[in-house]
């Protein structure tokens, strides 16, 4: 289950609630007990790698972008005679 964060809009209070995907958002302040909470959008803690994933499994070429794996900077070439 995922962990969301909340912002209450009357008093500031953030927490984070531990819910499943399909819970409707929670409303009531667990500090204040006003209906002002605000779900926030933050990003994921965790990146899935490795094989099996899309990144692996299904780009091809150079398009992989895979952690750990960096391609060489293009050659400079010199032109002076």
């Amino acid at each position: 289950m995922p962990i969301y964060e909340y912002q209450c809009q009357a008093c500031g209070n953030e927490h984070e609630a531990l819910q499943k995907m399909s819970a409707e958002p929670l409303v009531t302040c667990p500090s204040c007990n006003e209906p002002e909470l605000k779900k926030k959008i933050s990003a994921a803690g965790f990146r899935l790698k490795g094989g099996g994933w899309y990144e692996t499994d299904f780009k091809n070429g150079n398009k992989k972008n895979v952690a750990g794996e960096k391609s060489a900077p293009a050659a400079k070439t010199s032109t002076a005679e």
